[in-house]
């Protein structure tokens, strides 16, 4: 008998600056607990809470500000397995799966890392042609998915 994977319900920011649509800058983060790898700020969503209320919430912890406005989102539910390295802390479940959100930092947003528990250590802004080259690489699919769907609907 085959045992089904569990995947642990998850929102993603895919921040673009507060100059979009002129300049399609998409914002990322260096995580503090792993050197080198560059993601997009996401979260778990807790019991009773909308995707869209975690979005929010997950923004003001991980980069000090929700004040975004929601350009678009990802049809559905995209799943994505955690590597080797990352499975055992996140037991039971077998990875992720996300909504994704297109989102605008808003011109009064001021980004703050140092939050009261910091994920990430630093953070920029990239263009689309170099963005798969700065992600951590077992979210590459799932990243390349959902930009390609935002490109082709005219967003990015």
């Amino acid at each position: 008998m085959s045992q089904q994977k569990l995947y642990r319900p998850n929102v993603a920011a895919i921040i673009v600056s507060s100059n979009y649509p002129d300049k399609k800058e998409i914002f990322i983060a260096e995580r503090n607990d792993m050197k080198g790898v560059w993601q997009f700020p996401q979260g778990g969503i807790d019991a009773g809470e909308t995707p869209e209320e975690a979005l929010f919430r997950e923004l003001k912890e991980e980069i000090g500000t929700k004040k975004v406005e929601i350009i678009a989102q990802y049809p559905q539910w995209i799943a994505y397995d955690f590597p080797v390295s990352v499975s055992d802390k996140m037991a039971p479940f077998a990875g992720q799966k996300q909504r994704y959100y297109l989102v605008r930092l808003k011109k009064s947003a001021v980004v703050d890392l140092n939050t009261k528990h910091p994920e990430f250590v630093a953070h920029r802004f990239v263009g689309i042609d170099r963005l798969l080259g700065e992600i951590a690489h077992f979210k590459k699919p799932v990243y390349e998915t959902v930009i390609e769907y935002f490109k082709t609907e005219g967003y990015l």
